[in-house]
This record gives structure tokens, sequence and C-alpha cells, in this order.
């Protein structure tokens, strides 16, 4: 099936279409700068500008977004306007682009494609996937199963900051830090999630991810970290599957 798959991130929106059968994608990935201040209209009208660069109409959208989505409904806003909390946003977009749209938590799209084509691959046990950019997103996984909407970014960590604040991409960025400098600041935050998960695989995707060699002499976790398959189109490839697992639903 070809879905496009699209990713909305704190600082850019990226879309391409995929085939879902293989996760490969079938056209050069577009990106949009995601607008400021990012309102339910503006990141609609970014969309329409999407949709027309790759050609797609009254077909199906898979959107990976940076909320916690519970039925379609938007119950938190990271990095975009507060406006959209309550919002049933699926719903929404699918008016505004008159395509019908299917939408996942960010990581959770992400951590999606890791699974099912990528670094998470037939791996049993508890798998945690963790995506580094303008915050820090959370799949987890249970023998492939996902338990959708965990934030784990906002987790207090022992120093009292939370996670996203303090060992996100985007910190890193803008306080200039050197690799060896961030890497611990990451790693406090994946021991912090290892004493409250075990996971026996940790995943990290997003801008970082390509990396890794650069901080990993850093990392101490008993679980194995690795980068993710797809690197930065986890996003909007585990977008487009969701939509397919969602249409072969019937929903």
């Amino acid at each position: 099936m070809e879905i496009l798959g699209i990713d909305v991130g704190g600082t850019g929106i990226k879309a391409a279409i995929v085939e879902t059968a293989t996760g490969v994608l079938l056209t050069e990935r577009t990106r949009i700068e995601t607008p400021r201040p990012a309102t339910p209209e503006a990141i609609g009208q970014t969309l329409k500008t999407m949709l027309d660069q790759n050609q797609w109409s009254g077909v199906p959208i898979g959107m990976g977004f940076p909320a916690a989505i519970q039925h379609g409904i938007a119950r938190t806003a990271a990095n975009i306007d507060n406006s959209f909390i309550g919002l049933p946003v699926a719903e929404y977009f699918s008016q505004h682009t008159g395509c019908p749209v299917y939408m996942a938590n960010d990581a959770d799209a992400a951590g999606l494609a890791e699974m099912r084509f990528g670094a998470g691959m037939g791996h049993p046990g508890v798998v945690l996937i963790v995506t580094i950019g303008t915050g820090l997103g959370t799949a987890l996984f249970v023998d492939g199963h996902l338990l959708p909407n965990t934030e784990l970014g906002h987790v207090l960590l022992a120093n009292g900051i939370e996670g996203e604040r303090f060992a996100s991409e985007s910190v890193r960025i803008v306080n200039q830090l050197k690799w060896r400098e961030w890497g611990p600041r990451l790693n406090l935050y994946l021991t912090t999630m290892e004493n409250l998960f075990w996971p026996d695989l940790i995943i990290l995707g997003g801008g970082v991810s390509d990396k890794l060699h650069k901080f990993s002499p850093m990392i101490t976790t008993k679980a194995p970290v690795v980068a993710a398959s797809f690197l930065n189109q986890a996003g909007l490839v585990g977008a487009a599957l969701f939509a397919e697992e969602e249409i072969n639903r019937g929903r």
C-alpha cells in the first residue's frame, strides 16, 4: 500500500510517499520549517503545501505528531501551540486536507518503523525507543506490542530537571555542548529509564542517531544501545505503517 507519511516535529515537518510492504520511500523526502506559532491553522496550511509538493489528494495520510494522541484527540502539546490540546486533530486535518488522516504520537510512529523493519525487528522482550530532537520522544514495546503515548521525555531526573530539558538535541545545540559534555546528560536520562523499565534493547532515533559513535563511550546502560535503522526518517515511515494498520482494522 502506498501512503503519504508525514512527521511533524518541533522544528520541521517532513513528508514522503511510503511503500508500507517494505518501508521504502518512493519519493524524495520533502521538508518545511514548522510554522511559528505552530497553531492548527498554520500547520494545516503547511500540510496543504506538502500535499501539493507530493501531488497527493483524496487518499490516506499517516501522520506522526508531537502529542499524546488518544482516539484521534490531542491530549498534550509538545513544541507546538497549546491550542491543540483537546482538539480532534485527526478529524481536523482530514477536513483541512480533504484526505483521510490517521494520526499517532510521533515517537510511537518512529517505533513502529523500527520494530517492523529496523533495529528492533524480531527483538523479543522490552524495547525502548528514544527519539532525540527538539525534545525526547519515547516508544515502549513488549514482545512487539506498543504501549502508546508514554511521553517519558517529561520524567524528572535525579537532578530535578525534566529529561528533555536536560538531554535533548535542542539543549545540546543551544548550550553549544560538545559530545563529551552532552553524552553524560543523555546517559543520566537513559540510566533513569533503565532503572524504571529494564529494557532488553534501547534504540536511539532522531537527528543524532547517526552520531552515536561520538557519545556511545559515555553510555553505561546494561542494555545494548543501538542507532535507529531509519535514522531521522523513522517517523514518517512509521506514520504510514500506522495508517495502514488503522485502515486494515476498518477504522
